[in-house]
């Protein structure tokens, strides 16, 4: 396979970013500029990093997947990160939501079942220049209760529902990006905590892997 080298990955950054991201409704300068400068190709398996910048999912290990940038960009955007947002991500993956939000100025605690992953996360963050992200092994549906409340929850894996204990774990205003509905499709919801009532308004159709966990799906 081509040594693809910074230069080259430079190039399919920024593509990236005007093709898939701003030619849709990705409109953040914020946003932008982040996905702009987090090295996407860090946070993917060497063999597939010349896909790194493609349209779609990537395999990471352990029957996981890195979401397609555009994913990542829309549940970044409807998150409304702020600098010194602190933030909960329920799945770790390989690190790269979670590279962008630190990016941005946030606060990130991030909870990953798999420790396989939990440890790659930290590596690459570390790779990216991003080492100040807090990460743990444990029940996503659970939250991390030790740092409640965040003004932001999102959550990168599907749930039957809302799960009770990242509402309760979201400040008053807070805001959580959570795929819910079945296995095979979900609808991204943006969960709105306002005043001790909860709404939600659908971003669009998806299809995550299952969140597994006492208050999601069962392994």
């Amino acid at each position: 396979m081509r040594n693809l080298q910074e230069n080259d990955f430079s190039e399919q950054r920024r593509e990236m970013v005007y093709a898939q991201l701003m030619d849709r409704d990705i409109y953040s300068e914020k946003v932008i500029k982040a996905f702009l400068s987090v090295r996407r190709e860090l946070f993917v398996p060497e063999e597939s990093r010349e896909h790194a910048y493609r349209d779609f999912p990537l395999g990471i290990g352990f029957g996981q997947t890195i979401s397609q940038p555009y994913i990542v960009a829309l549940m970044t955007q409807a998150a409304d990160v702020f600098g010194g947002s602190k933030i909960l991500e329920i799945g770790s993956g390989s690190g790269y939501q979670a590279a962008i939000l630190a990016y941005m100025g946030a606060e990130v605690y991030s909870v990953e079942r798999i420790q396989g992953l939990k440890e790659l996360a930290e590596r690459n963050c570390g790779k990216a220049g991003l080492p100040a992200v807090k990460f743990k092994i444990g029940d996503g549906s659970l939250g991390w209760p030790e740092y409640a409340p965040y003004d932001i929850v999102i959550v990168t894996a599907a749930s039957p529902h809302l799960p009770g204990e990242l509402v309760n774990q979201l400040n008053e205003n807070g805001r959580m990006v959570i795929p819910v509905g079945g296995s095979a499709v979900q609808d991204l919801l943006l969960v709105r905590k306002k005043d001790n009532n909860i709404i939600k308004e659908k971003l669009c159709g998806c299809r995550f892997v299952p969140l597994i966990g006492e208050d999601a799906w069962e392994n």
